[in-house]
């Protein structure tokens, strides 16, 4: 952004912002984390008198953004663009959440004493899906510790002794990291450090019953810094925000948990898209099934099809509809959640994907397309074909697309495959046995099922799949896909 502009830079002398109490440890001032979770904290404290402050940790050694949070007070905007139920919004959010910003690696006596603070209550964090691992390095008289689970054992252990182990100086831990059972994972390795460390039994009992690890699920597409809108939104705002961050209408989060963190965080009151349940796990699927599922069945079908990105191949008439037909009538059916939610769910990844303010290349999400089909997809054929005795047309001609796909050529034009060498070797020697017939496609396609270290289980074995998809390939190859998809 230009140095010139006339307008003043954010700060609490510029607009109205409030103070509020730290309640909260953030442990990470990503993107993410500032326009998902500070956000919800700061609909909480507008609409339910919620009343939290938050103290946002650097994760990583370095300055990073911190001059700039204290040069605007830490006040930032979150610029929310996208559709929510057919319509198209865009709001700017001013967030004075965050009362400060510090790196435990620069002031850690000041991050230390945040275990005596006896308004604290909450742990959030977002430290990469490298962040809740163990280092056998870490030492309790660290300053700090170099890992982050490092770094909260000796806190919670410093805050177990300000306070002589009172249940009700627990914390409440909710991780962000994409990694599956986060809250579980991060306290086993707390209890692994505090073993290795030598410390007191009582600390391990008060680590597992005064403070509770949730396990989450996190969903919302945070672009960052709209560079190339800037201005703009400077405009509209009448300030300058160094910080400005842009995320998309949508947004969910599951915390699974006991029913006394639904009490303390009253997400729901405030109408936030915000679920807790005891069982995390059938929201995981709906998630990979529906929108990841979504997407990396759409990368093959609408790429040889002509198109580039996700928006225009929903918009497109055939490529759009075929999608539709696929998540409605094969995806969502094999799912165990009460289907008006699942279908909801489904509408809203539609939305998203249709956001006109996100450009997102399907090849960009054509990385390690094989691995995503097993992950994504597979489960959904085969639930599909369990629960009706019939395979799933469109995943499987989604299949033949994708086996297509990585023959690497678009109209004669080569296709940028991104993929494991040995997956990309697989296919130009199997590709190199096609002679042009349906016998010898239906070898290439036999040579590709049977293939466990793609699938981890032979899919030659599932009846008839061989076969539809050797037809579905041979009717790409010889007709053209826009052809081949109007069957559908």
């Amino acid at each position: 952004m230009s140095t010139n502009t006339p307008y003043p830079l954010l700060n609490r002398k510029q607009v109205v912002a409030k103070s509020y109490p730290i309640k909260i440890l953030q442990y990470g001032d990503g993107n993410f984390l500032r326009a998902f979770i500070d956000w919800m904290i700061q609909e909480m404290n507008k609409t339910v008198a919620f009343n939290a402050g938050i103290l946002m940790l650097k994760a990583r050694k370095g300055a990073g953004q911190i001059p700039l949070f204290k040069s605007q007070d830490s006040l930032y905007t979150v610029c929310l663009n996208g559709i929510k139920k057919g319509a198209v919004l865009s709001n700017n959010v001013l967030i004075d959440a965050v009362q400060d910003t510090l790196s435990p690696y620069s002031d850690f006596s000041t991050y230390f004493e945040q275990a005596k603070n006896p308004d604290l209550r909450f742990v959030f964090s977002n430290t990469t899906e490298a962040g809740i691992v163990y280092t056998k390095t870490d030492q309790l008289t660290d300053t700090p510790q170099e890992s982050f689970p490092g770094k909260l054992t000796a806190l919670l252990y410093k805050r177990y002794q300000f306070f002589n182990g009172q249940a009700d100086k627990g914390l409440i831990v909710i991780p962000c990291e994409l990694v599956e059972d986060n809250g579980s994972q991060l306290q086993n390795i707390v209890l692994k450090h505090a073993k290795n460390w030598k410390l007191e039994e009582n600390f391990i009992v008060w680590i597992t019953t005064a403070n509770v690890f949730c396990n989450t699920l996190v969903d919302r597409i945070v672009p960052g810094y709209p560079a190339n809108r800037s201005a703009e939104i400077t405009k509209a705002l009448g300030y300058k925000d160094q910080l400005l961050v842009e995320g998309e209408q949508f947004h969910l989060l599951v915390i699974e948990g006991p029913d006394f963190v639904e009490n303390e965080f009253p997400a729901k009151a405030a109408d936030l898209n915000v679920i807790f349940t005891k069982n995390l796990q059938p929201y995981r699927t709906q998630k990979v099934k529906i929108l990841n599922g979504a997407h990396t069945s759409l990368v093959p079908v609408g790429y040889l099809a002509g198109i580039d990105y996700v928006r225009q191949s929903v918009e497109n008439k055939v490529v759009g509809e075929f999608l539709r037909q696929a998540m409605f009538q094969e995806i969502c059916p094999t799912l165990d959640l009460p289907q008006a939610a699942v279908l909801d769910f489904a509408n809203d990844v539609l939305d998203r994907f249709k956001n006109p303010f996100l450009e997102h290349k399907l090849l960009s999400i054509s990385l390690n397309s094989i691995s995503k089909y097993k992950t994504r997809v597979l489960p959904s054929v085969l639930d599909y074909l369990k629960n009706t005795g019939e395979l799933p047309k469109r995943l499987t001609f989604s299949l033949a697309a994708l086996i297509r796909f990585y023959k690497g050529d678009r109209n004669g034009v080569p296709i940028p495959l991104q993929d494991d060498s040995s997956v990309l070797t697989f296919f130009t020697e199997a590709w190199s046995t096609y002679a042009g017939t349906e016998e010898s496609m239906f070898v290439l396609v036999t040579a590709v099922l049977s293939n466990t270290s793609f699938w981890g289980q032979d899919l030659t074995e599932v009846e008839g799949l061989a076969a539809q998809v050797t037809s579905y390939l041979f009717q790409i190859e010889k007709e053209g896909i826009n052809n081949a998809i109007l069957q559908f």
